[in-house]
C-alpha cells in the first residue's frame, strides 16, 4: 500500500532536503522566472541624496546581476519552482548552497531596500510606529542615533536593519547577503552599506550617506506597514 503525501507536505520535504540530491524528487525543470522588479520611483527621484548615476549602477548592474545569477543557478534544480523567499530560507546556512543563497538573498534585500526609500522621505514615523519605537528605544532621538551608529559600524559590506523581534523593535546589522528574514525576525526597514550603494556620491563617507538616508529618504509608511505584518 502506497502512502499518499499531500502536495504541500511533498513540497516542504523537497525544499527541506535541498543539497541532498538522493533524498529529493526533482521538480520539472523549466526556465527560471525570477525577474528584476521595477523600482518604486524614477532613477533620478532620489537626487541629490542618491544620484541617478548611483541608482543606475546599483539597480541596473548589481541588482540585475543577482537576478540573472539566481536564474542560472536554480534552473533545473529542486528550487526551480520555489519562490524567492522559499529559496532564501531553504539555502540559508548551507555551505553547498552558498552561491544560491547569496544571490537570492541579495535580490530580496535589494528589493526591500528600494521600498525602504522614497523621495521626500525622512522626518519622523507615524503614530503606531512612533509608539513602538518609544517603547523599545525610549525616544525617536535615541533610536535615530543607535540606527546610524549600528549601520555605519558594519564592518565591510552589509546592511543595517530595523526589525520586529517578537514584539520588540531592534536594530541589527548583517554582513554581505545575510538577512533577518532567516533569523526569526520581521524586517521593517533597511539601509544598504555595500560600497556600491554610496561610493559614487559619498566616497568613503559612509556616515554622511547613512545620515542623509535617515533624514531625507526613509519611507516610514513602508516600515509601519511591515510592523503591522509582524
Amino acid at each position: 500500500m502506497h502512502t499518499i503525501i499531500p502536495p504541500d507536505r511533498r513540497r516542504f520535504l523537497q525544499l527541506a532536503c535541498v543539497g541532498v540530491a538522493a533524498a529529493v524528487v526533482p521538480l520539472h525543470a523549466r526556465a527560471a522566472a525570477h525577474v528584476l522588479p521595477a523600482l518604486p520611483w524614477a532613477e533620478n527621484a532620489l537626487d541629490p541624496v542618491i544620484s541617478a548615476q548611483t541608482i543606475g549602477f546599483h539597480y541596473g548592474k548589481h541588482h540585475k546581476g543577482y537576478v540573472d545569477n539566481l536564474n542560472r543557478l536554480v534552473t533545473g534544480t529542486p528550487l526551480a519552482d520555489a519562490s524567492l523567499e522559499e529559496i532564501v530560507r531553504a539555502t540559508a546556512g548551507k555551505a553547498d548552497q552558498a552561491a544560491i543563497f547569496n544571490n537570492a538573498a541579495q535580490v530580496w534585500n535589494h528589493t526591500f531596500y528600494w521600498k525602504s526609500l522614497r523621495p521626500g522621505g525622512g522626518g519622523k514615523p507615524g503614530a503606531a510606529l512612533a509608539q513602538a519605537i518609544d517603547a523599545s528605544f525610549g525616544s525617536f532621538e535615541a533610536f535615530r542615533k543607535e540606527f546610524a551608529q549600528v549601520t555605519v559600524s558594519q564592518f565591510g559590506s552589509g546592511w543595517g536593519w530595523l526589525v520586529n523581534a517578537g514584539g520588540t523593535l531592534k536594530i541589527v546589522k548583517t554582513g554581505n547577503a545575510e538577512t533577518p528574514l532567516t533569523q526569526g525576525m520581521t524586517p521593517l526597514l533597511t539601509i544598504d552599506v555595500w560600497e556600491h550603494a554610496y561610493y559614487i556620491d559619498y566616497q568613503n563617507r559612509r556616515a554622511d550617506y547613512v545620515n542623509a538616508v535617515l533624514d531625507r529618504l526613509v519611507d516610514w509608511g513602508f516600515a509601519e506597514d511591515n510592523l503591522g505584518r509582524g
